[in-house]
């Protein structure tokens, strides 16, 4: 079975982390490989769902959800939010 849920960037953190509106209870049924697709701003795209443990090289753009907070999108050693452009607003789609 297919699905999709579609929210916003609500908060560049310090860091650069891009954060959704997407939290964990409405994620709870989608699956976390290879087969879920997030994508930001239309154009940016990564693959899978990963905790804070991910341990993906850097330079990697990984969505992450732990199981009390929002969907984030984080790029290892570096500012999502500066390298993809991404602001607060832009749209988030998760697919699967």
């Amino acid at each position: 079975m297919s699905g999709r849920i579609r929210g916003k960037i609500i908060e560049v953190t310090p860091e650069g982390d891009l954060v959704t509106d997407l939290l964990a209870d409405q994620l709870s049924s989608v699956g976390r490989g290879s087969d879920t697709k997030v994508t930001v701003d239309d154009e940016h795209e990564t693959f899978g769902i990963f905790g804070s443990d991910h341990g993906q090289p850097a330079m990697t753009l990984v969505a992450i959800l732990d199981s009390d907070g929002p969907l984030r999108l984080h790029l290892v050693t570096d500012s999502a939010s500066m390298m993809l452009g991404v602001r607060v607003g832009a749209p988030v789609e998760v697919s699967w």
